[in-house]
């Protein structure tokens, strides 16, 4: 019964039984329901991990992509992300959201407070230190550290490594079998980890009840006005790509009618807003880039090779939430820590896109990569199912917009 009612429902309904019955909750009760929110963040954090070395190291062993291609699609996918996370940046730099979130003030958070400030969480970035970040000290350590960049390397070498033995021409028989063997093996545990992450995702809503409920039992409704700060600025920052940045390269560089464009984009990112899903969208994707004469070549690239890659609703709601959390605590962040913020929100990004809430499970990776408090994150959930949907339908659009752009790249030289 409850699994016919959408996440996004389930979750509403349990938020508001939790604005009902939250001031009538003892301490005691508080404590054991802040518990609860607790672990089911522990238990993302726990599954994301592995989905994300599973999930570069198989597109790294199925893509087929030739080099031009390939370099152009990094390329713009690239720039496109960093302009995300720098709208992400600026955003949240100007109008600092997490000051109206007073942890201070929020029994179960405020213990918190000093011990952060003391150890300051967020190194600045050093090139040294980065690329000594990068070369793991062994195979397992990454994985119990929570290093996103470390398990993206080990992730990269080992899928090119197969790769390479896989189509070398002087490899015997058996050892390309095993390659392939190897590789549905891979795939076969990339799934399995996104199976878990779907059960784990269904204790979404309990978990938004039991922090929510534990909120208002000890510190009523203080909540809310940061909530409410956190949501305006993530809807204005998601819909800043979708009304500027993306029209004016469909308009001025691929030189197609703003008009014609969105008529045809529109289907596919109506059905993302419904979905959840740019992953699920994607034959009304490809379809959408069909009638827009789109090469095959530039739609394959961009749609699907480039999903992994192209995930601009995700990064900038990564950075605009992982700078909400630090200004909650007070942790003033420089130039050079928010910078080491963004690459990991860029790497996590990349390991878990297309599963469901794909950006809060990559949210609680680069947040215990980065060394800021998770202990938040179950109240964030309360609104994140707004914006899901923009990050999808952000998506979306980015994936139609790099299509775009590689089919104009190929006119200009093929």
């Amino acid at each position: 019964m409850l699994s016919k009612i959408p996440l996004s429902l389930q979750i509403v309904l349990a938020m508001l039984l939790a604005l009902v019955v939250g001031p009538f909750m003892g301490a005691s009760w508080g404590v054991t329901l802040g518990e609860i929110g607790k672990y089911v963040i522990i238990l993302l954090k726990t599954i994301a991990t592995p989905l994300l070395f599973f999930t570069i190291l198989v597109h790294v062993l199925t893509a087929e992509v030739n080099w031009k291609g390939g370099v152009r699609l990094v390329f713009f996918a690239l720039l496109n992300g960093f302009i995300a996370l720098a709208l992400a940046l600026t955003l949240s730099n100007v109008f600092r959201p997490g000051r109206f979130l007073p942890v201070h003030e929020m029994q179960g958070l405020k213990s918190e407070v000093g011990s952060l400030k003391a150890i300051q969480p967020v190194k600045a970035l050093d090139p040294s230190q980065f690329l000594a970040g990068l070369i793991p000290s062994n195979v397992v350590q990454p994985f119990l550290d929570n290093a996103v960049l470390m398990i993206v390397v080990l992730a990269l070498f080992f899928g090119l490594g197969l790769r390479a033995v896989r189509d070398r021409k002087d490899s015997d028989a058996e050892v390309r079998t095993a390659v392939k063997s190897l590789q549905a093996v891979f795939l076969a545990l990339q799934q399995t980890t996104v199976q878990i992450l779907a059960w784990v995702i269904r204790l979404t809503p309990l978990a938004v009840f039991a922090v929510v409920a534990k909120s208002i039992s000890e510190s009523g409704f203080v909540a809310m006005k940061g909530l409410g700060a956190y949501l305006l600025v993530g809807v204005v920052g998601l819909s800043l790509p979708l009304l500027i940045v993306y029209p004016l390269w469909i308009r001025f560089f691929a030189k197609i009618r703003l008009r014609d464009f969105f008529q045809e984009a529109k289907e596919p990112m109506l059905y993302g807003l419904g979905a959840n899903s740019s992953l699920a969208t994607l034959p009304l994707t490809l379809k959408a880039l069909d009638r827009l004469k789109i090469s095959k070549s530039a739609s394959a690239l961009g749609v699907c090779v480039g999903t992994n890659i192209n995930q601009d609703g995700i990064l900038l709601y990564e950075a605009l939430a992982a700078l909400f959390i630090a200004q909650a605590y007070g942790i003033d962040l420089s130039f050079a820590q928010q910078v080491s913020v963004s690459i990991a929100c860029l790497f996590a990004a990349m390991g878990v896109a297309g599963i469901p809430e794909a950006g809060f499970i990559s949210l609680a990776v680069v947040l215990g990569t980065v060394g800021l408090p998770v202990e938040v994150l179950p109240l964030l959930l309360t609104v994140d199912w707004i914006l899901a949907r923009m990050r999808t339908v952000v998506n979306v659009a980015s994936d139609l917009t790099l299509s775009i752009i590689l089919h104009r790249m190929e006119k200009i030289r093929p």
